[in-house]
């Protein structure tokens, strides 16, 4: 599944000439040149086989016809509810000049209640019903998803290496801890409940990886023997600038009133010499 950017005439037919033909559903062009499958060559006839039929009209002119079939369908939509879609379909070849010819079924999707674009899919496997594309086309929501989660929080596609080799040992370890995150937090879930991050202006229904891979860390800096939140022994006090002054300075100059962040860089910097003249901001000071 994918959106525009993988309706390419190459790779659909690179696709369909597997020994194994895969499957790929993308976004259609509404103006996309559709012809008739190509007719059978008669006995003795000459000249080179033809690779499409006749111009069909787009999928943008078909839209404007009264007397499209239109078949009200339920889809599991992308938040887990149910809507009820206007689906339409056939078959025909997608061709263009100096590319492969590729037979497709694309499907047209309409609102009936005018809520979303009219919009268009194509499936390389003719055979498959027009609802199927569509809930298959609705799963790819999940796979963007998992991408997204693994490269904004455990670094995939960001990775400094300039090996390919490198490269492919690390994403498929990046993607399989996404894994791991994701069936170790549902198993601490059952015996410690999962917090929710939550913001003022986005209210989260249910827990997200972002919440999965924090409780998961909580734990195992809890297991953990030599990892402390804080350090064990008290801290230094940090002195002010003022107190380093004060015990820095000479005994001579520690009458000295400071009033400026002016006379205190002199004075620190004519405090480890003898003490003679030193200029201020304000005037001279005889010490």
């Amino acid at each position: 599944m994918g959106d525009s950017g993988y309706a390419v005439l190459n790779l659909l037919h690179f696709c369909q000439s597997l020994r194994e033909p895969v499957t790929l559903i993308a976004r259609l062009r509404l103006d996309a040149a559709l012809y008739a499958p190509a007719p059978p060559r008669r006995p003795g006839q000459n000249g080179r086989p033809r690779v499409k039929g006749a111009r069909l009209p787009t999928l943008k002119e078909l839209l404007d016809l009264l007397a499209l079939s239109w078949t009200p369908t339920p889809v599991d939509w992308y938040d887990g509810s149910t809507s009820i879609l206007e689906l339409t379909s056939q078959t025909a070849v997608w061709y263009h000049s100096g590319k492969p010819p590729v037979p497709i079924r694309w499907v047209l999707i309409r609102d009936p209640r005018n809520e979303l674009a009219t919009q268009a899919l194509l499936c390389t496997d003719t055979a498959a019903a027009p609802a199927c594309i569509l809930e298959w086309f609705v799963l790819r929501w999940q796979l963007e998803v998992t991408f997204q989660e693994v490269r904004a929080h455990l670094g995939v596609e960001t990775q400094r290496q300039w090996s390919d080799r490198a490269i492919a040992r690390t994403t498929p370890v990046l993607m399989g801890m996404f894994s791991w995150v994701a069936l170790a937090a549902h198993s601490l879930q059952k015996r410690h409940p999962l917090t929710q991050r939550q913001a003022a202006w986005y209210a989260k229904p249910a827990p997200t990886f972002v919440d999965a891979i924090a409780m998961l860390r909580r734990h195992l800096w809890i297991a953990s023997e030599g990892f402390s939140m804080s350090h064990p022994q008290p801290r230094r006090r940090k002195s002010s600038c003022c107190t380093l002054l004060q015990t820095s300075r000479p005994p001579s100059l520690r009458r000295l009133s400071v009033q400026s962040p002016v006379e205190i860089i002199t004075i620190i910097g004519e405090a480890s010499s003898p003490p003679a003249r030193i200029l201020s901001r304000k005037g001279q000071l005889q010490v």
